[in-house]
C-alpha cells in the first residue's frame, strides 16, 4: 500500500492511527481561473492577468479532499488555518494524518490531522475533519 493511497477491505479504510496520507499538486494559472469560475470568486489577486495569481484558500485545501475521495471519506467537520497564500507555480503536499478511529453505526469515524506545505517546506494551511467512512 503506498502512502498516498490506503487500500478499501470490504468498504472498511485499511488505516491505522499515526498513518500519514499525502498528495502533490502544482498550482497553475489554468487550475486558479477554473476554480474561480467554479466558485464565483474572481477577486483580481486570483487572476493572473493582474500578475502571480494567488490560489483560493478552499482551492488549496482541496488538496486534502483529493485524500478524502480516495477514502471514500464522508466529512460532517472541516476547521481551517489559513497561514501563508499560495502562488501559481507553487508545488504544495497535503500530510493528512489519522489521529482518531472507532467504529460507528454506520461504518468507521476518523479524525484527520491536515498540514499543507509547499515546496520551501513552508506550512501554507493547517486543518482538521473528523467524518465517516461508511460500511
Amino acid at each position: 500500500m503506498s502512502e498516498k493511497q490506503a487500500s478499501l477491505e470490504n468498504g472498511a479504510p485499511d488505516l491505522k492511527v499515526g498513518q500519514v496520507l499525502r498528495a502533490e499538486r502544482t498550482v497553475t494559472d489554468e487550475s486558479i481561473v477554473a476554480f474561480a469560475e467554479l466558485a464565483r470568486d474572481r477577486g483580481r489577486h486570483h487572476l493572473p492577468d493582474q500578475g502571480r495569481a494567488m490560489a483560493h484558500g478552499l482551492f488549496t485545501a482541496s488538496l486534502a479532499t483529493e485524500i478524502g475521495g480516495q477514502l471514500d471519506f464522508l466529512a460532517r467537520r472541516m476547521s481551517w488555518e489559513f497561514l501563508k497564500p499560495v502562488w501559481s507555480g507553487d508545488t504544495i503536499t497535503a500530510e493528512v494524518t489519522v489521529r482518531a478511529l472507532s467504529e460507528v453505526r454506520a461504518g468507521t469515524g476518523l479524525e484527520l490531522e491536515i498540514e499543507i506545505t509547499n515546496q520551501d517546506g513552508e506550512t501554507v494551511l493547517r486543518g482538521e475533519s473528523t467524518g465517516i467512512v461508511r460500511h
